[in-house]
């Protein structure tokens, strides 16, 4: 997630006036994520501001030895991203957090963090497994959804249908017949069927040649170069309920 956001915003991040910020919202209960985002992000903006943000005190308390003043800091608080100064992160990035959501509320949470960003910035929401390997995210401007990548380590899928139990909260229970991101899931495991052949040559090749085949029939955006990292983006309202 970080690399593609690394990718994806970077151009955003280099031209920025002053020092960029971005927040890690409901980091958990360690800062690690935190730390990685700062350092994978400063490798594109090296004044960038990484602050990250958690609603319980302990939490906030137990990161605050990894603390890099003032490119990485924490605090406490929630969905109104209490920054210094009222300053409006260029990035805001949630995975997990909506999870124990209703699907009812997460448009309300969308609107809310959309409306705190800066010109120009990106709301990442989504979900993933313990480890990282497997994610799926919902990329937001200031004007709303844009688009959901899927993304996974490849070595151990047997089929991209699996990313199916990462699906965001906006989307999650969507997973039935009938509905867009079902259609696009079963079409990709069509397509990944039908790319076998290719497993010869390497998962990225078998993975790459699946989104070759979607990519007929379902708008896929950004570029090709991704899909050998394990990622597909397809525009929002094609799986939007």
């Amino acid at each position: 997630m970080d690399r593609w956001i690394a990718a994806t915003l970077g151009p955003a991040l280099r031209r920025a006036p002053g020092a960029p910020t971005a927040v890690d919202l409901g980091y958990g209960a360690a800062p690690w994520t935190a730390v990685e985002l700062h350092a994978r992000l400063s490798a594109v903006r090296p004044d960038v501001r990484v602050v990250g943000i958690e609603i319980e005190p302990d939490r906030v308390a137990a990161a605050l030895p990894y603390a890099r003043p003032p490119g990485l800091s924490f605090r406490r608080g929630g969905f109104e991203l209490p920054l210094e100064g009222g300053a409006r992160p260029l990035l805001v990035r949630a995975a997990n957090v909506l999870r124990q959501y209703g699907e009812a509320e997460v448009a309300a949470v969308w609107e809310r963090l959309c409306g705190r960003l800066a010109p120009g910035g990106l709301l990442v929401e989504g979900t993933c497994d313990e480890v990282g390997r497997r994610h799926v995210w919902v990329a937001l401007g200031p004007e709303g959804p844009r688009t959901v990548t899927f993304a996974a380590r490849l070595a151990g899928l047997e089929r991209p249908g699996e990313l199916a139990e990462r699906l965001p909260k906006a989307l999650i229970h969507r997973n039935v017949p009938g509905e867009p991101v079902h259609a696009f899931l079963a079409d990709f495991d069509r397509a990944w069927a039908a790319a076998a052949p290719y497993a010869a040559f390497g998962a990225r090749q078998r993975w790459a040649a699946a989104c070759a085949a979607l990519a007929g029939s379902w708008p896929l955006t950004g570029p090709r170069s991704r899909w050998r990292l394990g990622e597909v983006t397809v525009e929002w309202a094609a799986v939007a309920p």
